[in-house]
């Protein structure tokens, strides 16, 4: 009966997702737990267990320094530890980052969250884009994604 009820709490899909979202900033525009649910339970394909923490600048800048040898923070960091039989991982988003980057580029902050989550989440399972051509099917499918939450297409331009 328990899976059941944990099915149709996540929508009929037998999808079970447990997601933790920490805040470690205090900002404005910083998304709520129940956006953040569904733009991770749109990019997921199966059951999962992750994590979504919300950092200021200093906290995403050592990560990415720490993990990546790149000294800047950048907008979202991915941490996969397992894919299969249960996708788990943490994604860090970096709140001053996605902000000025949404300010920038002329977007919605919320689309843009939207959008990296749901960026992350794909590297989570598996996707990248350091290649041409997997740069182009990552973006397909971030497209298809936020298009069915009902967001524009982040790269329009782009290419």
């Amino acid at each position: 009966m328990a899976s059941r009820a944990a099915a149709k709490r996540e929508g009929g899909s037998g999808r079970r997702l447990a997601l933790s979202v920490q805040y470690a900033i205090d900002s404005d525009g910083v998304p709520q737990r129940t956006a953040v649910r569904r733009w991770v339970r749109a990019a997921c394909a199966g059951a999962a267990e992750v994590t979504v923490r919300f950092v200021a600048e200093e906290d995403g800048r050592g990560l990415n320094r720490a993990y990546r040898g790149k000294d800047c923070a950048t907008n979202v960091l991915s941490f996969t530890y397992s894919r299969e039989p249960l996708l788990a991982g943490d994604l860090v988003v970096c709140v001053p980052v996605v902000i000025n980057e949404a300010i920038r580029q002329g977007k919605p902050a919320e689309a843009h969250f939207a959008h990296l989550i749901v960026h992350g989440m794909l590297h989570l399972q598996g996707y990248d884009h350091e290649v041409e051509a997997d740069a182009v099917a990552m973006e397909a499918r971030e497209r298809d994604i936020l298009f069915g939450l009902g967001y524009p297409d982040p790269y329009e331009g782009e290419r």
